[in-house]
């Protein structure tokens, strides 16, 4: 059988999920025939290594006219008999086989203040319409909690019956950790995205109230200084915060070592659908205080210790407990390094194949 792989995304962050998949893949399946579709610059960004995997150019932006005649033809140009598209945005009208990641409804919940608000719940209410027809034609749908899974069935009742939740992992890469340089000793660290339900201004006030009990203690945010992230940076200077470091795009080396070296991995979201960066830090050894909403209690498990996100007082205070408790911290350590070994990037990709077969299973008595 052939099957296509829709990975525009594979170089974004959530792109880790498809490298992940791609990679294990091709260990478990040798009989099938697999093209994956990347933009042209990523063409080298994943190499297959089996006879059996390929990689074509697929130049078409999201939820764009391009998007839904031209990649429409360029998938039917192959001729697959099963189409997986990692994220909702798909040409609707395209009628195979197929089955779709939807990882989150984050993307219809929410609005980032750097945008047109106009411009931005019009593109919503299309991305509602690209997300009912998605489920609806999808013979499967791909998910990563339990908390996704209700929420999609919640939205659209189609999806009940073939919603299937396939947990995203940390694994370390084979690589020597470089060193970040610090004004300071001390820091707790976030990584990610500026997004308005990243709650980064409330980590940002609760940082600077943990300075009356810890003086020294640094903020460190990764991430790309996107829009949203630059005018975070500018409140917190005209609010004359301290200690708070945007380092901008970091390489993975930087990266993990400030996992492995900060005090304590927060996460402030209000909304999440995994939260792969809070696994990625207790693979580092980070105490991690997160957020009780959404999915992340049911990632993180009793591994963390939790705050109510809209809070700022609350976040505060359960920073300082891990901060200040080295017993809480090293116990923490160790059930963060228990978390993490619940979870398989490979048993992922065995679920997905799995899925792909019932798909393809299902394609053929629909023929019949």
């Amino acid at each position: 059988m052939h099957i296509v792989i829709d990975g525009r995304i594979i170089s974004s962050s959530t792109g880790r999920y498809v490298e992940r998949l791609l990679t294990y893949l091709q260990e478990i399946d040798h009989t099938n025939r697999y093209t994956v579709l990347v933009p042209t610059k990523d063409l080298s960004f994943w190499k297959p290594t089996q006879g059996n995997f390929s990689v074509a150019a697929a130049d078409y932006s999201n939820y764009s006219f391009n998007e839904q005649f031209g990649l429409k033809r360029l998938i039917e140009s192959l001729n697959p008999d099963l189409v997986h598209f990692c994220m909702p945005q798909q040409p609707i009208l395209y009628r195979g086989p197929v089955i779709t990641t939807i990882h989150d409804l984050t993307l219809l919940k929410t609005w980032n203040s750097d945008k047109n608000w106009l411009i931005y719940h019009a593109k919503q209410w299309v991305g509602r319409g690209v997300f009912h027809t998605a489920i609806r034609k999808s013979a499967q749908i791909i998910t990563d909690s339990h908390y996704s899974k209700n929420d999609i069935e919640t939205y659209d009742k189609s999806a009940v019956g073939k919603t299937t939740v396939t947990y995203l992992a940390a694994d370390k890469a084979d690589r020597s950790l470089k060193k970040y340089r610090l004004t300071f000793k001390k820091y707790i660290l976030y990584v990610g995205a500026f997004s308005d339900y990243k709650n980064i201004r409330a980590l940002g006030d609760a940082h600077q109230q943990l300075l009356s009990r810890h003086p020294d203690l640094g903020l460190v945010l990764v991430g790309k200084k996107s829009a949203l992230a630059l005018k975070t940076e500018s409140y917190f200077k005209n609010k004359r915060y301290r200690n708070i470091i945007f380092t901008d795009f970091i390489n993975d080396e930087e990266r993990d070592w400030l996992y492995q070296h900060c005090e304590a991995y927060i996460f402030p979201s209000l909304m999440e659908g995994f939260g792969l960066p809070g696994l990625e830090a207790m693979l580092y050894g980070a105490p991690v205080v997160s957020s009780n909403t959404t999915c992340l209690p049911e990632i993180l498990g009793d591994a963390a210790e939790y705050f109510d996100p809209y809070n700022v007082n609350d976040m505060a205070n359960s920073i300082d407990r891990v901060l200040s408790d080295e017993t809480l911290r090293k116990e923490m350590t160790k059930r963060g390094y228990d978390q993490v070994k619940k979870y398989s990037w490979r048993r992922m990709a065995e679920q997905t194949h799995a899925i792909y077969m019932k798909a393809l299973r299902q394609s053929r008595d629909e023929v019949r």
